[in-house]
């Protein structure tokens, strides 16, 4: 049997009626098994669409052509971001041939300069302490 064959028999044959009481048996379960819901849904995706299509619908070369803009530009700053360690993490700290070295330096310096009383500079040692109003007013 050919598909064509099988349509033309099924147009031919009369359609029957849906019995009433079932018919009302099925309207009434509609509602208890969420169709209203999905009705809802698609309401609301209906309304966005059709809202996103008003707004964008103008010009849709003109938003294409930003969003591939848009694209163009994030691909860019992705490519040019630096792959090399930043200064901090390429130099060791100095070792203590060098700090000494530079001590001898600044005693030098200081000589030259004439200043008899040269104080070595070392950075001041700061050692923070707990006070004491703001431990008592955390416990109080």
């Amino acid at each position: 049997m050919k598909p064509d064959d099988f349509e033309q028999k099924l147009q031919r044959q009369p359609l029957r009626q849906v019995p009433a009481g079932w018919r009302a048996d099925i309207l009434a379960a509609c509602p208890a098994s969420g169709i209203e819901s999905r009705k809802q849904e698609r309401h609301w995706l209906s309304t966005l669409n059709s809202r996103l299509s008003t707004l964008l619908w103008p010009h849709p070369a003109a938003w294409a052509g930003l969003a591939a803009v848009w694209i163009f530009i994030f691909a860019v700053n992705f490519s040019m971001r630096d792959k090399m360690p930043s200064v901090a993490e390429k130099f060791s700290p100095p070792s203590p041939e060098m700090i000494a070295e530079l001590r001898q330096q600044q005693r030098m310096f200081m000589e030259m300069l004439g200043s008899r009383d040269a104080v070595e500079a070392e950075p001041p040692k700061f050692v923070p302490q707990p006070r004491g109003e703001r431990v008592e007013f955390l416990t109080a």
